[in-house]
């Protein structure tokens, strides 16, 4: 058997998935990460030892998403790569003459730009977080609507409200507002899905160098479950936009695709921990502050089953020798308020 794994740790949820030999997904995994990324990767392997058994033939294992240094440090990973270049490979296996990728997940949203198969660029969210997965979860609890439910109210609306969506807190305050004018709770969702699809478009994919967006369009993310959204884009568009089958995991798939590559580049052998290892073993994070020079950098650790297997945060890449006799009087040294 030759399988690969990938895993995609974000602030809101964590996604996993095994590819065959064809580079097809046989397995996929997505939950809400609920602030303990930990549990969250734990549980994935748990689910997927239920499913696959433990011994699947894992050959390579890539990482990605705001949480792959500690996925990669529990995992084992063969590679780490940033979401942009996962969600990339994996749009290009599915359409190889994708133009561009629409990714909005919890808390960030992206454009990544292609052509003829190589990746030209991207832009990201840099301040403003409306119109992500979080923000949206926000106002349907708001509205008292099931998020699988919001999409599905935009499409019964004939005549949309307009909402200021430059802003996620002036997005807020103007859809209360027209709430309490009484408009009807599928007018006000299809106007904010246009909204923020406008609030995008003009700030997101608006590329200072020039780059425009082109088809084949590819929706991607959890955002893309919202048919409000897709449909929203589309009328801005003017094109249909493809939201591919695996459109919540992605970056996972990526991510496994990436660790085929590096495989493929040389002959190592895998570091994967293991599928039963990782479902079991106690993992515990912690930090300290290194003061020895003005910088005060912030090292983080990694303990697993009580032993120290990474650390990484210094400037200067001292911490990275695990073996550092300073490491050990300072283990000695905090070891009470490592205890606590």
């Amino acid at each position: 058997m030759e399988r690969y794994l990938g895993i995609d740790v974000g602030s809101v949820t964590t996604k996993l998935v095994v590819i065959d030999a064809d580079n097809h997904p046989i397995f996929s995994h997505y939950q809400r990460t609920n602030g303990r990324p930990v549990t969250a990767i734990q549980h994935a392997f748990h689910v997927l030892a239920e499913t696959l058994g433990t011994e699947i033939g894992i050959r390579g294992v890539g990482a990605t998403g705001s949480g792959r240094q500690l996925a990669s440090m529990m995992l084992g990973a063969d590679e780490v790569r940033t979401e942009i270049t996962a969600h990339a490979i994996a749009a290009k296996q599915l359409c190889p003459t994708v133009g561009t990728v629409i990714d909005i997940g919890g808390q960030d949203s992206k454009v990544i730009f292609i052509r003829d198969g190589v990746t030209t660029g991207f832009n990201m969210n840099t301040v403003c977080a409306a119109g992500t997965g979080s923000f949206l979860d926000h106002q349907a609890t708001r509205l008292g609507i099931p998020i699988e439910e919001f999409g599905e109210y935009a499409l019964r609306s004939h005549a949309p409200v307009k909402i200021a969506g430059r802003c996620g807190v002036f997005a807020e305050s103007d859809l209360i507002h027209k709430q309490q004018m009484g408009y009807p709770p599928e007018d006000l969702i299809a106007g904010l899905c246009i909204s923020l699809a406008r609030n995008f478009l003009q700030n997101v994919a608006r590329d200072p160098k020039g780059r425009k967006m082109r088809s084949p369009i590819l929706f991607q993310g959890g955002v893309a479950a919202n048919v409000g959204m897709k449909a929203a884009f589309e009328h801005l568009l003017e094109v249909e936009l493809v939201v591919p089958e695996y459109f919540t995991v992605m970056g996972a798939w990526g991510a496994a695709l990436l660790a085929r590559r590096a495989r493929e580049r040389g002959d190592k052998p895998t570091t994967f921990r293991g599928i039963a290892r990782i479902a079991n073993f106690t993992c515990q994070p912690r930090s300290f502050t290194c003061s020895d020079c003005a910088n005060n950098c912030e090292i983080s650790e990694l303990y697993i089953d009580n032993e120290l297997i990474s650390r990484w945060g210094s400037r200067c890449a001292k911490w990275e020798n695990l073996s550092l006799s300073s490491a050990e009087r300072h283990e000695e040294s905090e070891a009470p308020l490592m205890k606590g």
